[in-house]
Protein backbone atom coordinates (compact mmCIF):
# COMPACT_ATOMS: atom_id res chain seq x y z
CA UNK A 1 0.00 0.00 0.00
CA UNK A 2 1.75 3.44 -0.76
CA UNK A 3 1.63 6.43 1.17
CA UNK A 4 1.35 9.78 0.26
CA UNK A 5 2.49 12.97 1.83
CA UNK A 6 2.30 16.62 -0.08
CA UNK A 7 3.97 19.70 1.42
CA UNK A 8 4.69 22.87 0.00
CA UNK A 9 1.16 24.68 0.40
CA UNK A 10 0.62 28.31 1.41
CA UNK A 11 -0.05 31.25 1.39
CA UNK A 12 0.46 33.75 -2.02
CA UNK A 13 -0.15 36.69 -3.87
CA UNK A 14 -2.29 36.63 -7.02
CA UNK A 15 0.40 36.33 -9.66
CA UNK A 16 3.17 34.52 -7.48
CA UNK A 17 4.23 31.04 -7.93
CA UNK A 18 4.59 27.92 -5.78
CA UNK A 19 5.96 24.28 -5.69
CA UNK A 20 4.53 21.25 -4.27
CA UNK A 21 5.89 17.62 -3.58
CA UNK A 22 4.45 14.62 -2.96
CA UNK A 23 6.85 12.04 -0.97
CA UNK A 24 5.54 8.27 -1.84
CA UNK A 25 6.41 5.40 0.74
CA UNK A 26 5.20 1.47 1.08
CA UNK A 27 4.70 0.97 -2.96
CA UNK A 28 7.18 0.85 -5.88
CA UNK A 29 6.99 4.74 -6.97
CA UNK A 30 7.97 4.16 -10.64
CA UNK A 31 4.81 1.03 -10.86
CA UNK A 32 2.47 4.23 -10.51
CA UNK A 33 1.52 6.83 -12.17
CA UNK A 34 0.81 9.89 -10.49
CA UNK A 35 -1.52 12.95 -10.32
CA UNK A 36 -2.40 16.00 -8.79
CA UNK A 37 -6.38 17.12 -8.02
CA UNK A 38 -7.62 20.24 -6.29
CA UNK A 39 -10.86 20.62 -4.62
CA UNK A 40 -12.07 23.97 -3.59
CA UNK A 41 -14.50 24.97 -0.73
CA UNK A 42 -18.54 23.88 -1.59
CA UNK A 43 -16.41 22.61 -4.76
CA UNK A 44 -16.13 19.02 -6.42
CA UNK A 45 -13.14 17.56 -6.40
CA UNK A 46 -11.13 18.26 -9.99
CA UNK A 47 -8.55 16.63 -12.27
CA UNK A 48 -4.96 19.30 -12.50
CA UNK A 49 -2.39 17.23 -13.88
CA UNK A 50 -1.16 13.64 -14.75
CA UNK A 51 2.41 11.95 -15.28
CA UNK A 52 3.50 8.82 -16.63
CA UNK A 53 5.53 5.89 -15.03
CA UNK A 54 8.32 7.06 -16.52
CA UNK A 55 8.13 10.79 -16.72
CA UNK A 56 7.86 10.46 -20.61
CA UNK A 57 4.13 11.52 -20.87
CA UNK A 58 1.67 14.25 -19.17
CA UNK A 59 -1.26 15.21 -19.27
CA UNK A 60 -3.24 18.92 -17.90
CA UNK A 61 -6.79 19.89 -17.62
CA UNK A 62 -6.97 22.41 -20.10
CA UNK A 63 -7.08 25.63 -17.92
CA UNK A 64 -3.77 24.58 -16.14
CA UNK A 65 -1.80 23.72 -18.89
CA UNK A 66 -0.10 27.13 -19.55
CA UNK A 67 0.87 27.98 -16.05
CA UNK A 68 1.21 24.65 -14.12
CA UNK A 69 4.12 21.53 -14.93
CA UNK A 70 4.11 18.36 -13.24
CA UNK A 71 7.27 16.49 -12.85
CA UNK A 72 8.83 13.29 -10.75
CA UNK A 73 11.51 11.92 -9.53
CA UNK A 74 12.21 8.39 -9.53
CA UNK A 75 15.16 8.18 -7.48
CA UNK A 76 13.86 10.50 -5.25
CA UNK A 77 9.87 8.40 -4.94
CA UNK A 78 8.97 12.51 -5.54
CA UNK A 79 6.29 14.10 -7.63
CA UNK A 80 6.14 17.97 -7.83
CA UNK A 81 3.65 20.26 -9.33
CA UNK A 82 5.21 23.64 -10.11
CA UNK A 83 2.42 26.46 -9.99
CA UNK A 84 3.28 29.76 -11.65
CA UNK A 85 0.60 32.73 -12.54
CA UNK A 86 -1.18 31.89 -9.51
CA UNK A 87 -5.22 33.42 -9.35
CA UNK A 88 -7.03 33.25 -6.23
CA UNK A 89 -9.50 30.82 -8.10
CA UNK A 90 -6.78 28.65 -7.70
CA UNK A 91 -7.25 28.64 -3.77
CA UNK A 92 -8.19 24.99 -3.17
CA UNK A 93 -6.76 21.51 -1.15
CA UNK A 94 -4.31 20.13 -3.52
CA UNK A 95 -4.40 16.31 -3.01
CA UNK A 96 -1.60 14.24 -4.56
CA UNK A 97 -2.67 10.75 -6.55
CA UNK A 98 -1.23 7.38 -7.30
CA UNK A 99 -2.85 4.98 -9.63
CA UNK A 100 -1.77 2.23 -12.15
CA UNK A 101 -3.73 4.13 -15.05
CA UNK A 102 -2.58 6.81 -17.30
CA UNK A 103 -3.49 9.61 -17.69
CA UNK A 104 -6.72 8.81 -15.19
CA UNK A 105 -8.83 12.31 -14.62
CA UNK A 106 -11.67 10.52 -12.73
CA UNK A 107 -11.42 11.12 -8.78
CA UNK A 108 -13.41 8.86 -8.33
CA UNK A 109 -11.45 5.72 -9.38
CA UNK A 110 -7.86 6.97 -8.03
CA UNK A 111 -6.93 4.16 -5.64
CA UNK A 112 -4.25 6.26 -3.50
CA UNK A 113 -4.55 9.61 -2.27
CA UNK A 114 -2.29 11.77 0.24
CA UNK A 115 -3.89 13.73 3.12
CA UNK A 116 -3.58 17.42 1.14
CA UNK A 117 -1.69 20.83 1.21
CA UNK A 118 -3.92 23.95 1.52
CA UNK A 119 -3.13 26.37 -1.12
CA UNK A 120 -4.51 30.18 -0.96
CA UNK A 121 -4.08 32.73 -3.14
CA UNK A 122 -4.75 36.17 -2.02
CA UNK A 123 -5.98 39.48 -4.39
Amino acid sequence: QVQLVESGGGLVQAGGSLRLSCAASGGIFSSYAMGWFRQAPGKEREFVAAISRSGMGTYYADSMKDRFTISRDNTKNTVYLQMNSLKPEDTAVYYCAADPRFPNSDSNIVPHWGQGTQVTISK
